[in-house]
């Protein structure tokens, strides 16, 4: 590994000199624009049921997912289950034989850097199975319990076990992975008003993701409240078949979700935690129950968070209403522009945007996606996204959200399916143009 021999950590008007391992990575000097045609997507219906309706879009095989599930939690995920009951009991037991070989690959030292070390100490000692039900064992007195109700419905409706449900959401506390975000406001973008997010996964592009990539819209019931006391909100959550944890999506308040797992933090993480929500839970609760910024802000501040990572968070409703975070079971510091850290050469400020390229300590992406905010500053939108800066930098190689509140738009791409053409990663690929407004208002069956 490399050190990085200066880094300046300001706070305040403490000055602290830290030697800290980066990444490495780069992108391709000789990376080419993505010039590919968005696509507006026409949706085919192809079943209801009593809580939910399933349309696909796009014509290769397998298409991606459109879901509305309506209800409670169980009956959301009853439905969901129903309607996709192959695809989801598919997707769960290919999940666990990849998890399964990851691990003793892990273990074996054969790959590297995919879990946490804790993890792979329990699971030598203990075996896969015990190893993930410690982990649903010192998260689940923090998590919501319709989380569980929820897989519960897609257990029923499936057949599959719901400890094997269970085991496979903790995958996002257990592995590691890099991606990229940013938000950018007022004088970045070409209306001077209004704010336009990136959420770039970079994570398994072996594994059997690909071949199931969903939009699940969620019309939960009004009497569902939070621990906020405020009634859940309709949401799309970008992910997976039988997938409920959130790590993409937006809300019917304009609340958007960006993340990166921070597999080079430096000394101002502080430690780690497994005793705690799940990431992917309290992503999902801000875009369930929080209405404004300052209610998601509050949130993460408040939560008992657990391993290191970088979210993003974006309110459409709101000036400068986009915040960086640098999470931690140790740390929640909330950035802007005007105090995003980290400070370093390779990660300059600039004007009305907030942006994290592949880690917290990577320059070699950093860099490059500064050089690209800069050279479209004033000009940003979806279109300049996709065509000169994911395709540039390279980062969104499983799938790219791009939201657009002041039009109500978001933009998705999805690496390549196994019996897909084309590019791999999800950067070079068509993107869909989604209006959010309209799935946000699709009727009841």
């Amino acid at each position: 590994m490399k050190v990085v021999l200066f880094l300046l950590i300001v706070a305040g008007t403490n000055v602290k000199l830290s030697f800290q391992a980066e990444c490495h990575g780069k992108p391709d000097p000789n990376a080419m624009p993505n010039v590919n045609p968005i696509i507006k997507p026409q949706m085919k219906l192809v079943s209801t049921e009593k809580n939910g309706k399933l349309y696909t879009v796009g014509a290769d095989n397998p298409a991606l997912h459109i879901l509305h599930v309506w209800g409670t939690p169980y009956e959301m995920g009853f439905a969901h289950g129903t309607l996709l009951k192959k695809q989801v009991v598919d997707f769960m037991n290919q999940v666990w034989d990849y998890l399964e070989e990851q691990v003793i690959e892990a273990i074996n030292g054969s790959v590297k850097h995919k879990f946490h070390d804790w993890f792979l100490e329990d699971v030598a000692n203990l075996g896969i199975e015990a190893a993930c039900d410690l982990e649903i064992l010192v998260t689940s007195k923090y998590s919501g319990n319709y989380f569980l109700e929820e897989l519960k419905g897609i257990s029923d409706a499936s057949g599959l076990d719901v400890k094997k449900i269970q085991r496979i959401h903790m995958l996002g506390e257990l592995t590691k992975g890099s991606c990229s975000m940013f938000g950018a406001w007022d004088s970045a973008v070409p209306s001077g008003n209004g704010l336009l997010q990136l959420r770039s996964l970079d994570w398994n592009m072996d594994g059997p993701f690909k071949n199931f990539p969903q939009l699940t819209i969620y019309h939960p019931n009004g009497n569902q409240t939070g621990i906020n006391g405020l009634s859940a909100k309709t949401f799309v959550n970008v992910g997976w078949t039988g997938w409920i944890g959130s790590i993409t999506g937006i809300s019917e308040a304009k609340i958007a979700i960006s993340e990166i797992g921070a597999s080079y933090p430096d000394d101002s993480f502080g430690k780690e935690s497994r005793f705690g929500i799940p990431f992917t839970y309290i992503l999902r609760d801000i875009l369930q129950f929080d209405y404004t910024l300052d209610d998601a802000i509050n949130r993460i501040a408040n939560a008992h968070r657990t391993c290191d990572l970088i979210l993003g968070v974006g309110d459409g409703k709101e000036k400068r209403g986009f915040r960086g975070v640098q999470y931690s079971a140790s740390v929640a510091n909330f950035f802007d522009d005007q105090n995003m850290r980290p400070v370093a050469p390779w990660h300059p400020k600039i004007t009305d945007v907030v942006y994290y390229g592949m880690d917290w300590l990577c320059p070699g992406y950093a860099q490059v996606l500064a050089n690209q905010l800069t050279k479209y500053h004033g000009k940003l939108t979806p279109e300049l996204t996709i065509m000169d800066v994911v395709s540039i930098v390279q980062s969104g190689s499983t799938h790219i959200a791009i939201y657009d509140f002041e039009h109500e738009m978001m933009y998705n791409s999805f690496s390549k399916a196994d019996v897909q053409t084309g590019p791999v990663a999800a950067y070079d690929r068509a993107f869909f143009q989604f209006d959010v407004a309209a799935l946000f208002a699709e009727k009841r069956p």
